[in-house]
């Protein structure tokens, strides 16, 4: 049986009324349609959702609607990005594209579906740094190879859909006291283990030169709110296993032995190192002495150890390279992204 939209199930029935209106109305391409008479900021927050719920709806970006007086209700008219004929024409182009992308992996275990799509995004799309229109929809990182968050969790959520693979739009509030102008978006995904965050956003800002990253591969709530602000809407919670991606494949590391054993492949063929810290708290000291550790290991082969690291996450970068680019470990920022300024 196929579940209600997420964010649909969370409305009053009024609310799921208008939702179901502007769904069809949207759908059907019309230029104008009845809805209820409900607040403008509720429809707008409807509108929103939608959107969020469905993400082949990447051709309308706002709406303005007028009423008479006493009326229930409303006449809607969205704002569409591109006239009927050019919304065709892209609809079909990225319903093709969803089904080419996914159709070599229906045969995988959910979590490698999951990691199919993350490792997709983040080695084909860039972060839109102009922020175009269509960069908040699907159209831009499957389109056009560039996107916002916004953009890019729509497009793993339309994956997922297409693979079966259960996902939900989270986004957080803003916070302009710690200097977070904008909200953000990112998924949260249902596996065998429980539901489990996905940024993929975060690791594209983090992956490149061949690297991909996996610092906000299925996070709990634990670790994703180490660096996200609290959500703006209510979303499932993520608990239990740890299922973060250096847990899986061995590389969240304990003991400065375990990271002197396991640099040893990457330094003789040349690898980068990415690795997570779990021997406790990533201070400042640990730090330095993994650094010194690094090093030293590096200097056996007439290297130097180019540390970068995600402090929030505890993961560490480690390029082995013949000059030194920087005495000290650099702090690496993943992106916020930008959803849109807050209201």
């Amino acid at each position: 049986m196929t579940l209600e939209p997420y964010y649909y199930r969370q409305m009053d029935k009024a609310a799921q009324t208008a939702y179901h209106a502007m769904k069809t109305g949207i759908s059907a391409l019309r230029p104008s349609f009845s809805v209820p008479r409900l607040d403008g900021a509720v429809l707008s927050d409807i509108f929103f959702k939608l959107r969020l719920d469905c993400p082949e709806i990447f051709y309308v970006t706002g709406f303005s609607y007028r009423y008479a007086h006493g009326a229930e209700n409303v006449e809607l008219l969205p704002e569409y990005l591109f006239d009927k004929k050019k919304v065709q024409e892209h609809q079909k182009a990225l319903t093709a594209r969803v089904e080419k992308l996914a159709r070599p992996a229906r045969a995988l275990s959910p979590l490698e579906k999951e990691r199919y799509i993350h490792d997709f995004l983040c080695t084909n799309v860039h972060y839109d740094k102009l922020k175009k229109p269509y960069s908040h929809e699907i159209i831009g990182p499957l389109g056009q190879g560039v996107g916002v968050c916004e953009g890019i969790a729509k497009s793993v959520k339309i994956l997922c859909d297409a693979l079966g693979l259960p996902c939900v739009i989270a986004i957080s509030r803003e916070n302009p006291d710690q200097g977070v102008k904008y909200r953000h978006a990112w998924n949260i995904v249902t596996l065998p283990g429980g539901r489990r965050h996905l940024d993929a956003t975060f690791d594209l800002s983090l992956s490149g030169d061949g690297i991909i990253r996996y610092d906000y591969f299925n996070l709990t709530d634990e670790y994703l709110f180490r660096d996200h602000q609290p959500l703006l809407y209510p979303a499932p919670a993520c608990a239990g296993e740890d299922l973060r991606y250096y847990r899986e494949v061995k590389l969240s590391l304990t003991r400065m032995e375990d990271v002197q054993k396991r640099c040893q492949m990457p330094l003789r063929k040349g690898l980068p190192f990415v690795f997570h810290w779990r021997g406790g708290y990533l201070t400042r000291q640990v730090l330095l002495d993994l650094t010194a550790l690094l090093e030293r290991e590096a200097a056996r082969k007439g290297k130097h150890a180019a540390v970068s690291f995600n402090w929030p996450q505890a993961v560490i970068q480690v390029r082995f390279v013949e000059t030194l680019p920087q005495a000290e470990p650099r702090q690496e920022e993943a992106n916020e992204g930008e959803l849109y300024p807050g209201e």
